[in-house]
């Protein structure tokens, strides 16, 4: 679906989708407990979809209704079982481990980009722990065996998505274990969101450290219990919206945990410090990578040049996401260098208009969305409809704000 978005400031108030992060982590963890469980304020999307399918695939019942998805928990884990993660690294990387402490001798796949996403950490730690995959890597791959406790060794600057499939499937093994890092821990704030998370379901993991990275203790045998929860507001999703607002519109922001440990509320604090004039910034995205689209789009009206850092992990997202957000800003006007970890953006008075590529990536859509309020042509993106993996209402919000635009 390609759409035309003419130039227009948007005003109103949104409500902000609930956390792509935690609903995933919810709806696994109340699959793993046993009775029913309620997680409300949850916005249905393909991501979320697909985790909710694998639950189900392995043993679980769901039933999804107007945001709220009632979930009775695994009783018999499946013996065999074929999930199609979709284009979902989370599904994928949280998935593998939970299958394999279930025993469950499972088949993963997936779309697009995926199969092409690196589990390398699974596939070298995880035959040391009762458990092997068929082939060693791409999709579709096999697991057999179960997963045992023990001590895990990982790095820490891949994906912490790593991280939080094991928090979610090491309670269930028998004995104890510990997940230790190798190299500081990218997007630390995503496993703080699991610790969080977890807790809602009776399930504890502490974290320590050693020699100045994090250690994480998990006690065996733990169970998870049942709960009613809703899910809090998503502040990667709300941060289009606080960009837009930094350049001229006028949107109230609601659903969003003023108190949440979400890393990407942290765009609040970034827009904050460039204050009225827009100065220009330099912003490690280690934590927060899912900003690095918008924030590209911010920096293109500072005073000076901005840089995004520490970006590298961003070439293995849906899409090279730092070749393609450069790409698709310089289309329309922008002048956004892309390095091998980092992005480099001149300002510019405005942008010109033209057709942006969104290289099936959700974020550049809407970042480019966003691009068009202070634009002084239309933009055209192509590949629109992509961003139904994370946020399916946007153009719906983004109307209803006063944007502008026509599906072509």
């Amino acid at each position: 679906m390609d759409i035309k978005i003419y130039p227009s400031k948007l005003i109103g108030t949104v409500k902000a989708p609930s956390s792509k992060s935690y609903s995933h982590r919810m709806i696994i963890a109340a699959a793993l407990a046993g009775g029913v469980s309620e997680i409300c304020n949850v916005t249905e999307s393909d991501d979320i979809n697909v985790t909710a399918g694998a639950m189900e695939a392995l043993g679980a019942k769901i039933l999804a209704d107007e945001g709220t998805y009632t979930v009775s928990g695994i009783k018999t884990p499946a013996k065999k079982a074929y999930i199609n993660c979709g284009e979902s690294g989370s599904t994928l990387r949280f998935m593998i481990p939970v299958a394999a402490a279930l025993g469950t001798n499972a088949t993963f796949d997936g779309r697009a980009k995926l199969p092409t996403r690196p589990i390398t950490p699974y596939t070298r730690e995880f035959p040391k722990k009762g458990v092997t995959f068929e082939p060693q890597s791409g999709l579709p791959i096999e697991i057999n065996g179960r997963l045992r406790a023990g001590e895990y060794t990982l790095e820490g600057d891949v994906s912490s998505q790593f991280i939080t499939g094991l928090m979610l499937a090491l309670p269930l093994c028998e004995e104890d274990s510990v997940i230790k890092l190798t190299s500081p821990l990218q997007s630390k704030p995503y496993a703080d969101m699991t610790i969080a998370a977890l807790k809602n379901f009776g399930v504890n993991i502490k974290e320590a450290d050693m020699d100045g990275l994090p250690l994480y203790l998990i006690k065996g045998g733990q169970k998870y219990s049942p709960c009613r929860i809703s899910v809090e507001g998503d502040y990667s999703q709300a941060a289009f919206f606080y960009t837009a607002n930094a350049l001229g519109s006028e949107v109230r922001i609601t659903n969003l945990d003023p108190n949440s440990v979400q890393g990407d509320k942290d765009i609040v604090e970034i827009i904050e410090g460039c204050g009225k004039e827009l100065s220009a910034f330099t912003v490690d995205v280690g934590d927060i990578p899912d900003l690095v689209p918008i924030l590209a789009v911010l920096g293109s009206f500072t005073t000076g040049q901005s840089r995004i850092i520490n970006a590298a992990r961003l070439k293995i997202k849906e899409s090279d996401r730092l070749v393609c957000v450069a790409n698709a800003l310089n289309a329309i006007g922008g002048r956004v260098t892309a390095g091998d970890d980092c992005l480099i953006i001149d300002p510019v008075k405005s942008f010109k208009g033209g057709e942006v590529d969104s290289c099936n990536d959700h974020r550049i859509v809407m970042a480019a969305a966003i691009a068009a309020t202070v634009s002084e042509g239309p933009v055209i993106i192509h590949g629109a409809e992509n961003v139904n993996k994370s946020y399916p209402r946007f153009f719906e919000d983004y109307k209803a704000l006063g944007g502008r635009f026509e599906v072509l």
